[in-house]
């Protein structure tokens, strides 16, 4: 794994807001850079020497005439009727690159579980509470950051919901 942990204020714009509210949240773990874009589970977890299940992929979808943050582990699909039915919503779909950009002022492969301009609806899988770190988005393809689980669930004040 090669990574660099700049100083707050030598990361990426989008980076830094990210940095800013996890520190607010009490989350300690260090923003890294990739050396390669990390816009996949796949590649993030190849790049950072895990297992995929323990990214936390973050989906951005539409449903009800709002945005929806899934946090998904690597491993998994989401089942977007099954979600749509467990959770009470009309139909989910696929948010659109601009409809990310405007829900969470990130790029598609780069979006973090915070740092949006305003909170978004979240949902958490289960399945990531099985690992003792996770990784996720740090605000642009090319940067993450280490939590726990349960920092997760603080920290995006998401619902934990079966997504597969």
């Amino acid at each position: 794994m090669v990574t660099e942990q700049p100083a707050p204020a030598e990361l990426p714009a989008r980076s830094r807001l990210v940095h800013d509210a996890i520190r607010a949240a009490g989350i300690t773990g260090d923003i890294v850079v990739l050396p390669d874009a990390a816009s996949t589970a796949a590649l993030a977890a190849a790049a950072l020497g895990i297992e995929v299940g323990a990214i936390a992929n973050s989906l951005v979808f539409w449903s009800d005439g709002e945005p929806l943050l899934v946090m998904t582990s690597g491993a998994h699909r989401v089942d977007t009727a099954a979600l749509a039915e467990r959770l009470g919503r009309g139909r989910i779909q696929r948010a659109t690159a601009e409809q990310v950009r405007e829900a969470t002022g990130q790029a598609i492969g780069g979006v973090a579980p915070t740092g949006h301009p305003a909170p978004l609806t979240t949902i958490i899988d289960p399945d990531l509470a099985g690992y003792p770190e996770i990784w996720a988005a740090g605000g642009t393809p090319h940067t993450v950051f280490p939590m726990s689980y349960d920092e997760l669930v603080s920290l995006t004040g998401g619902t934990v919901t079966k997504v597969d």
